[in-house]
């Protein structure tokens, strides 16, 4: 049909793991609360680094979300996440802006 699925804010609650087993899932977004600081928290580092890990062993890709910086993006490239989502890749846009085509 088409239809991916991912698994939203991973990590973020103790039953995500659960759901890795049960759930025929396409890709892992790792929740923000990692990525924000990552670049000072070896902890937080350590975390991201394992979920995509995991996810890669799973054959799922990855997502990065809430990358605000471009230090996030250089150690999400070196972890080797396979996409990034928040400020620094795309602002946020008002949403009758992104329903009209001609702005």
């Amino acid at each position: 049909m088409g239809v991916s699925f991912a698994l939203d804010d991973f990590g973020s609650g103790l039953s995500s793991f659960a759901y890795l087993k049960e759930l025929p899932i396409d890709c892992l977004k790792i929740d923000s609360s990692f990525i924000k600081t990552m670049d000072n928290s070896d902890v937080d580092y350590s975390v991201v680094s394992t979920i995509n890990h995991l996810g890669h062993i799973m054959g799922v890709s990855t997502v990065a979300e809430g990358v605000e910086n471009r230090s996030q993006h250089q150690l999400l490239k070196k972890i080797g996440v396979d996409y990034i989502q928040g400020f620094l890749s795309k602002d946020s846009q008002p949403l009758d802006k992104l329903l009209d085509p001609s702005q």
